[in-house]
């Protein structure tokens, strides 16, 4: 009896990492493929809060059919609750939110390569905030992988080039409206995505409601925005969806399968694993690059590839594990 249970409780096991992998990579093609998605098929005339309120909606619209998919539609009805919502996914929503809002002013602050250097500490705050809220240790092993990685991260970013300059040369104003700002940004990154782990795998959280929480979190957010903002004044200028073809709902549509896969990641798998998934999708990006674009690999891409691929490797090979004290 104890060797069948045995046997079950492995085959699950072993169905959840492939689901888990299964996930990952899918999340990496379309985190690597939307960049040139989105250049392909959204024109410069289409005003960017509509094709994000668009994402949002597609992603709810998505998540709902899942649900209903899965027969699970009725139940997750009667158990909903405001406050276990507000609890699970409006926070974890509304840090976001804030944080795409310190990464925007951050960015007309700083230089292109000092912003994407500071962005990368998210990684590590992640791992923190998972450790603080999860107590989610990490080997020794697994903590050099996290370097590794943010090594490869800082290169692909110098890769992408330092063009843009620092629009101050105000010491001051670069300090508290750009690295500042970038850095809170990664702390609250950290934050948001151990919540959002916490909330699926502690507190059994279905990922595909959270999804339609935080998206219909996300787009309150978007609409309180456009009542003073240049994209609320040219929607209310020319509509909508001024600007938009039949093409536009592809990169729309791909970007929120993306988020449904986002939350299937963080269950599964969690959020320090996600920031493998984002470095990784760089490496697409490159490849898609070369192939469609013909735009070769910069050599900080090349030196990248060994450094994500040892820092996956190492981080799945040598888990924490609790030393068994001895009798």
């Amino acid at each position: 009896m104890a060797a069948t249970n045995s046997k079950g409780r492995t085959s699950i096991s072993e169905g959840t990492n492939r689901r888990m992998w299964l996930y990952q990579i899918l999340l990496t093609v379309q985190y690597g493929a939307q960049p040139l998605i989105s250049k392909r098929f959204i024109r410069r005339e289409v005003i960017v809060t509509s094709s994000v309120l668009a994402c949002e909606v597609a992603k709810v619209i998505c998540a709902l059919f899942l649900i209903a998919n899965e027969g699970s539609l009725k139940r997750l009805y009667k158990e909903w609750t405001l406050l276990g919502s507000l609890a699970a996914s409006g926070l974890p929503a509304a840090i976001y939110a804030l944080q795409n809002s310190l990464l925007q002013i951050s960015y007309k602050n700083l230089d292109s390569l000092t912003f994407s250097i500071l962005n990368q500490t998210k990684l590590f705050f992640t791992a923190l905030f998972t450790f603080i809220i999860l107590r989610q240790k990490q080997s020794i092993q697994q903590i050099g992988g996290l370097f590794l990685l943010i090594i490869a991260a800082v290169l692909l970013s110098i890769g992408e080039g330092s063009s843009k300059g620092s629009s101050s040369s105000n010491p001051e104003q670069v300090l508290f409206y750009g690295i500042v700002p970038v850095l809170v940004a990664s702390v609250l990154s950290g934050l948001a995505s151990a919540l959002c782990q916490w909330a699926s795998q502690v507190k059994k959280h279905p990922s595909y409601l959270m999804t339609v929480e935080m998206s219909f979190v996300g787009s309150l957010c978007l609409l309180a925005s456009t009542y003073k903002s240049p994209d609320g004044d040219a929607i209310r200028q020319h509509g909508f969806f001024h600007g938009w073809t039949l093409l536009t709902l592809i990169p729309v549509i791909f970007n929120a399968v993306g988020g449904i896969l986002v939350g299937l990641v963080t269950t599964y798998a969690g959020g320090v694993r996600k920031g493998f998934v984002i470095v990784s999708a760089l490496l697409v990006t490159a490849l898609l690059q070369f192939i469609f674009d013909g735009k070769p690999p910069s050599p900080y891409c090349l030196v990248a590839l060994p450094l994500v691929m040892s820092s996956i490797s190492i981080y799945q090979k040598y888990p924490y594990g609790v030393k068994k004290k001895a009798a």
